[in-house]
């Protein structure tokens, strides 16, 4: 790999990375919030490379001074042009990656293989829930009020939650959504057991809004051992995926 080859894979390396920038496909992967530097690394990556080519291509402009009858300085001084080693041609696979698929985002097989985010060593805070009948939280939020400060902060408060379907301890379907602190290879579930009016006849991977009231009843999680809150769903509806599938 020359020269010119870095900086054309540079190039659609940045094409790739702006692409997933400014469409939805980058919260796949990141926290939304990430979003400017996504962006801002993609046009440093091409500047880069239009860098890179100004540089090689001025190398082969006729030099004045130049005697030898070579125009190429590297040849001058070395009898060779310099090359990188071939495997740096695999960095335009993430970037074809990229382009070409697009992967989902982590769903219930990621909330099978991993224990629920919550646990009993981390601290919480429990805000007064904003105004709204049902009021609109989020899976994480509930099942913290519900675990940690048993129901208080929610009374009797009707909440609507969205998460995907997967699969319980006891194989009947819960609630989950995957939560993480920078980027999907942190992710990890929060899971909602479901008593009342489960949702039926959904296979996993579902997204459902349900709308519930608190109750006390916990399971254990099997692949961690920490509590799984319940929810008591009075109605549920089957949605679609949201734009950002993570909280």
């Amino acid at each position: 790999m020359n020269r010119m080859a870095q900086a054309c894979v540079l190039i659609f390396f940045a094409g790739a990375v702006l692409r997933a920038s400014i469409t939805d496909l980058y919260l796949r992967y990141v926290k939304e919030e990430l979003r400017p530097f996504l962006i801002a690394a993609g046009l440093l990556l091409i500047a880069a490379a239009v860098m890179t080519l100004w540089y090689e291509l001025r190398s082969y402009l006729p030099d004045p001074g130049n005697r030898t009858g070579s125009d190429d300085p590297a040849v001058e001084e070395h009898g060779h042009a310099h090359h990188e080693p071939r495997v740096a041609w695999l960095l335009i696979l993430p970037a074809l990656g990229l382009l070409l698929v697009a992967p989902p985002a982590l769903g219930s097989y990621a909330a099978g293989q991993a224990g629920t985010a919550l646990t009993s060593e981390q601290s919480y805070d429990y805000p007064p829930l904003p105004a709204g009948d049902p009021v609109t939280t989020t899976v994480f939020d509930y099942a913290v009020r519900a675990l940690f400060d048993k129901g208080e902060s929610l009374g009797d408060r009707r909440v609507q939650l969205t998460g995907f379907i997967t699969p319980g301890p006891d194989g009947q379907p819960i609630l989950a959504r995957m939560i993480m602190s920078c980027c999907a290879a942190d992710g990890r579930p929060v899971k909602l057991g479901m008593a009342g009016n489960v949702p039926t006849g959904l296979g996993d991977d579902t997204w459902v809004q349900v709308t519930g009231r608190y109750t006390d009843r916990i399971t254990r999680d099997p692949v961690n051992d920490e509590d799984i809150p319940y929810i008591e769903v009075e109605y549920w509806r089957q949605v679609t995926a949201p734009r950002d599938p993570y909280e």
